[in-house]
């Protein structure tokens, strides 16, 4: 007899969700909202992240199929519905891979104190790019060591950051107020636009959904695990968020070049520790990629393969399976946004691309809530191996709350209302735009052409 597969233990179900939920680039893009990000951060906990786990451990655990957000979607309101799901889910990737490009090259400069040209940048840019596309197309994206290297750098840059904040604090004094009256949430319109990105960094958790099958209890772990995970990822968060604010005055924090300009500033200058800090970020920035590249991928193949997304989509590695189809044009999106980057009217490019990322895949979200609710009602037979336990009440509240949150602020997000507002938020409306325009029609060219034979089709 071989012998018996390991159980993953509540430590591995929580660490995992850390590892892939925690994204180090959005920590100043957070902190940029002030002293009232605190309460934010506490009150989207509870209305948003523990509601969004319970809804993904309930649907991840019964409907456990390759199409994820995708099938739970298609299953409740049909095809259409799914394909959009699937094409927001995706083209978020690529539109976060050009920012993150961006990124990369902001941090090199930073780190090595250079001023590099417009059209080498952009080479590096694309070097960048299609390596991560590279190796996205074999079964190293699915290593576990990636991510297991990944969340320890990036516990251990914001730990530092923390840290180095509560030092400077206590000897140097700090660079905002945190007084109660500033903790308090002053409902203006920067702190609103920056709302979705509290929401972005909270999403991934269905991820550790799919391991309940090696779970010994996942009725018990799951909901430990979501717990356990989601005060873990705030204190991380918090404490870097706090470790930004100590160094540098809300109004001045870059979006882009904040985390690494806040450990110049705490230590006195670039000196190696710096430079470690900076390497391990950048490396922090490939591994999101490479460790969210076959989730992505897949759900596009799958859908693809069903129809539901261009026939390109569903290309695949004849030898080891994998996406390459997407991977592809995952390459061919993000080059085309770098390279039209220095056109956009906006100074903070980083911004402009995470932004629009941050907003494709929100609206992917939006639809997983109802879908809840309405699998519950249509398929109340299926089998669920962790079924949210509530009345009908709290089950509408633990649908429509988080779903009019990702709607309120996705209006605040990509709407301008105010002049000052117009040069940011323009490039990410217009963009916003653009791809729903395109998804729509590759949705219906999909449904026209018949390449894959159709999969259970509602």
């Amino acid at each position: 007899m071989g012998k018996p597969k390991k159980k993953f233990k509540l430590f591995d179900a929580v660490l995992m969700s850390v590892c892939v939920v925690l994204v180090v680039e959005s920590a100043a893009p957070s902190a940029a909202i002030g002293a009232s990000q605190f309460f934010w951060w506490i009150l989207l906990l509870v209305l948003f992240f523990i509601p969004y786990g319970f809804v993904s451990a309930e649907l991840g655990t019964t409907y456990d199929d390759e199409g994820g957000i995708y099938d739970w979607v298609k299953k409740a309101f049909g095809r259409k519905w799914g394909g959009r799901v699937a094409w927001f889910y995706w083209i978020n990737y690529p539109i976060w891979m050009a920012s993150l490009a961006v990124l990369f090259m902001e941090v090199i400069e930073q780190i090595f104190t250079i001023q590099i040209s417009t059209p080498v940048a952009i080479i590096c840019q694309l070097i960048f790019i299609w390596l991560i596309c590279f190796i996205s197309c074999f079964p190293v994206s699915d290593s576990k060591w990636i991510l297991n290297v990944a969340a320890f750098c990036k516990v251990f840059i914001m730990l530092s950051l923390g840290v180095l904040g509560i030092y400077h604090a206590v000897t140097k004094g700090v660079a905002n107020d945190f007084s109660l009256p500033h903790l308090l949430p002053s409902f203006d319109l920067k702190s609103l636009s920056f709302m979705s990105v509290i929401l972005f960094n909270f999403l991934g958790f269905e991820v550790v959904t799919s391991l309940a099958s090696d779970m010994e209890n996942p009725k018990k772990q799951i909901p430990q695990a979501l717990i356990y995970g989601g005060l873990l990822i705030v204190f991380f968060y918090l404490l870097a968020a706090f470790g930004m604010g100590v160094a540098i005055p809300t109004e001045e924090l870059s979006t882009s070049g904040g985390l690494v300009e806040s450990f110049i500033l705490l230590i006195g200058g670039l000196n190696p520790f710096v430079v470690i800090i900076g390497l391990l970020f950048m490396f922090t920035l490939i591994a999101n990629l490479v460790s969210w590249a076959l989730g992505v991928n897949y759900v596009a193949m799958y859908a693809a393969h069903h129809n539901d997304m261009p026939a390109v989509f569903g290309i695949q590695n004849k030898k080891n399976e994998m996406p390459v189809g997407a991977s592809v044009i995952n390459g061919i999106v993000a080059s085309l946004l770098v390279i039209a980057a220095p056109l956009i009217p906006n100074e903070n490019i980083f911004w402009a691309f995470f932004a629009l990322n941050v907003v494709a895949l929100l609206f992917s979200y939006i639809l997983m809530f109802p879908a809840f609710l309405k699998l519950r009602k249509i398929d109340p037979d299926r089998e669920r191996p962790f079924k949210v336990k509530a009345g009908p009440f709290m089950l509408k509240c633990i649908t429509y709350v988080p779903m009019v949150l990702l709607i309120v602020t996705l209006f605040f997000s990509v709407v301008p209302l105010s002049s000052d507002e117009m040069g940011e938020k323009i490039p990410i409306l217009i963009g916003t735009v653009v791809a729903t325009i395109i998804g729509e029609i590759c949705i219906r060219y999909a449904f026209k052409k018949k390449k894959y034979p159709e999969k259970e089709q509602k």
